[in-house]
């Protein structure tokens, strides 16, 4: 996809941009896709797990979903069923993602972070019929989670459980080899299938259609219970082919995962990413591990890479980094949250990335509506997230639902085929977000320019007010970035007695560097408008993050207000 091809001109004068529409979009369904690919790619290598020793070609990855999606077939797994998949980046989430969608079950994604509290609410939210579950991750002990929600488990026989907390869920599938009471082990699943079930398969592939719903993903707010949205396969496998058109992906391309499966950055713009394009998808670790990644590009020899900015910053400060070969490297995504310039830049001298794109969007859209081209100057590449992609449309509207001016801020809205069908069972919050001209309000501040370029200034909900002056934490924060020792920066509000709020800076230095909080006001004083500067100063060694990268600044406020309140107590 060129810079030509994803050109577009905005009418009138006015914020609003609507993608080239020159190539039909795929009419259907990823078990349809997977097949076809597979057909025509049969020894070209598909996956490589290297934390399990896994490497296969697409037909040994397709014999290895359809024995999975059989044995759940068997197991009377019927399409519409939602079945949980909760574990780290994991070759078994991988043959679920495929064996669910070519049965038509309905693939939940359950945060690998979540404990009980919120697992329950996920389980039962979306009514699972089953769960997979890894055994445990880093501090997390899912099975013994899943026992003290469910005790009826050490009672019951394989898929009969009728748990009190957990009414609609009857089977648990565990990985590993070890025997867990009340619950199946994953291998023995993928032994079960019958003739009639390979046949029920078959017939299976020809009745789904790409408009029925097949993934959910839990919307991680900073406040309220999750929402679920519901994806269905044209959502996601388009989602996923456009991400790989933006990266000029061909099946020579071997693309290195480190981001988590459960979130769209994975499923998506990883696997059907390369799935479309019959590229080659490939895990360095279950979780994400600088070492693990370099090590990884080098051994692959991948020529694209994904991450969120902290783990590019993570890997270009990692010990050792230039005694490493990553000159295989061209492309790459860095989403997820705001991609600082310097990095970006980094990114593209240091690791080779020169075709490294930003693409923007949410769980609501699947996830990309925008992309920066490959061939897009520096400038835009580093300080946009590009344009509006194929097959969608974008406007910015002010408080009042008019569409603003070029150049002015306003809420980004997004329409087109990858907007989600709704929030599972939420008719009033599917409501909220998505309006009766189907446009999806994305909460996110943005400006456009004359050529259609974006840029993100912040949510609408992190803007600082304060002593009536609106401050946008992006707009401080790359600022803050170009400081030669600053590694990393977060700029949040927090409340104030006489300006409303204030600004708050937590800071990471770069290894070796000292800093004080009047160096950084030093620095600030007459660079940037005075009420900007932030009040506040915190040097950190790490953030409050998700799984998936994004930094919580809501944790981070809670722990300055806590912090000032005891500081006020004590004085």
């Amino acid at each position: 996809m060129t810079g030509d091809t994803m050109s577009s001109m905005t009418p009138n004068g006015i914020s609003y941009l609507k993608g080239p529409a020159n190539q039909p979009l795929l009419s259907e369904t990823i078990g349809q896709c997977l097949d076809r690919i597979t057909a025509g790619h049969p020894d070209h290598e598909a996956l490589v797990v290297r934390h399990q020793g896994i490497r296969w070609t697409y037909a040994e990855y397709l014999h290895e979903i359809n024995r999975l999606a059989t044995g759940l077939l068997n197991l009377g797994v019927k399409p519409g069923d939602r079945i949980g998949i909760w574990s780290p980046n994991r070759v078994e989430w991988c043959l679920t993602q495929f064996a669910s969608a070519k049965i038509g079950a309905i693939m939940v994604c359950i945060n690998p972070a979540y404990r009980l509290y919120e697992l329950e609410y996920a389980l039962n939210k979306v009514a699972c019929n089953v769960i997979i579950s890894a055994e445990r991750f880093k501090t997390s002990e899912y099975l013994t989670m899943l026992n003290q929600l469910a005790p009826e488990l050490q009672h019951c026989a394989p898929g009969q459980l009728n748990a009190a907390k957990l009414p609609h869920l009857s089977t648990v599938i565990r990985m590993g080899d070890t025997a867990s009471p009340g619950m199946y082990n994953f291998d023995a699943v993928c032994r079960l299938g019958t003739e009639s079930d390979y046949s029920r398969l078959q017939a299976l592939s020809q009745q789904l259609q790409p408009t029925d719903a097949i993934n959910i993903q839990f919307t991680s707010g900073t406040t309220g219970s999750p929402k679920g949205a519901t994806l269905t396969h044209s959502n996601i496998l388009n989602n996923g082919y456009q991400v790989g058109q933006g990266m000029h992906l061909t099946a020579q391309d071997r693309l290195c995962i480190p981001v988590p499966l459960y979130h769209c950055f994975g499923m998506v713009m990883g696997n059907l990413a390369c799935l479309t394009h019959a590229a080659t998808a490939v895990f360095p670790s279950e979780a994400f591990e600088p070492q693990a990644v370099l090590d990884t590009v080098q051994a692959e020899r991948c020529t694209a890479l994904h991450g969120v900015p902290t783990m590019f910053i993570a890997e270009l400060d990692s010990p050792g980094f230039d005694q490493y070969d990553l000159s295989s490297l061209r492309t790459g995504i860095m989403a997820g949250s705001p991609c600082p310039a310097e990095v970006m830049r980094k990114v593209i001298a240091r690791m080779h990335m020169q075709d490294v794109t930003i693409m923007y969007g949410q769980t609501e859209t699947s996830p990309v509506n925008h992309m920066t081209a490959i061939d897009a100057p520096l400038e835009k590449r580093c300080e946009t997230v590009g344009k509006v992609g194929p097959h969608q449309e974008v406007k910015i509207i002010d408080s009042d639902g008019h569409t603003v001016a070029l150049g002015e801020k306003g809420e980004l809205c997004c329409r087109g085929y990858s907007v989600m069908q709704g929030y599972w069972d939420d008719e009033e919050k599917t409501a909220d977000t998505i309006d009766a001209d189907q446009w999806l309000h994305s909460g996110d501040l943005a400006v456009m320019d004359d050529e259609g370029y974006v840029r993100i200034v912040g949510r609408i909900k992190d803007m600082i007010i304060r002593g009536g002056e609106n401050v946008y934490p992006r707009e401080v924060e790359e600022f803050l970035y170009t400081h030669p020792d600053i590694q990393d920066v977060q700029v949040f509000g927090i409340p104030d007695s006489k300006y409303g709020e204030e600004i708050c800076a937590w800071v990471k230095t770069r290894p070796g560097a000292t800093l004080t909080e009047a160096d950084i006001k030093d620095f600030c004083r007459d660079q940037i408008t005075h009420f900007k500067v932030p009040r506040h100063i915190r040097f950190v060694e790490e953030y409050p993050m998700t799984v998936t990268g994004k930094v919580q600044k809501f944790k981070m406020r809670e722990a300055m207000v806590s912090a000032l309140q005891g500081a006020t107590a004590t004085a």
